[in-house]
């Protein structure tokens, strides 16, 4: 019994926390709690539009991460990985 409490504590802590990648090489979700993709810009200062590219974030500072966003969800990956890496030197990065 013992046994499935910790099992269930688990699970629910893997449910309700974010997506936080151990390494920034691979992809990862991150879902919008009380945002969609029109008002992400406003009061997340880590996200920056694409401006030729709709729904797509450059994720802090650097040019480093592409985030799509899908309704109430984010995808993000490393730039070469988003783009592959014979086109991802054309997308512009305005750095901040």
């Amino acid at each position: 019994m013992k046994a499935f409490i910790i099992v269930a504590i688990l699970l629910s802590e893997l449910y309700t926390s974010d997506g936080v990648p151990s390494s920034r090489w691979s992809c990862y979700k991150k879902v919008l709690k009380e945002r969609n993709c029109h008002n992400i810009a406003n009061g997340m200062d880590w996200m920056r539009p694409i401006e030729s590219l709709q729904n797509h974030f450059w994720e802090g500072n650097n040019c480093d991460i592409v985030c799509y966003c899908n309704f109430r969800e984010l995808l993000c990956c490393p730039r070469d990985v988003f783009f592959g890496p014979k086109i991802s030197f054309v997308i512009p990065c305005n750095n901040v």
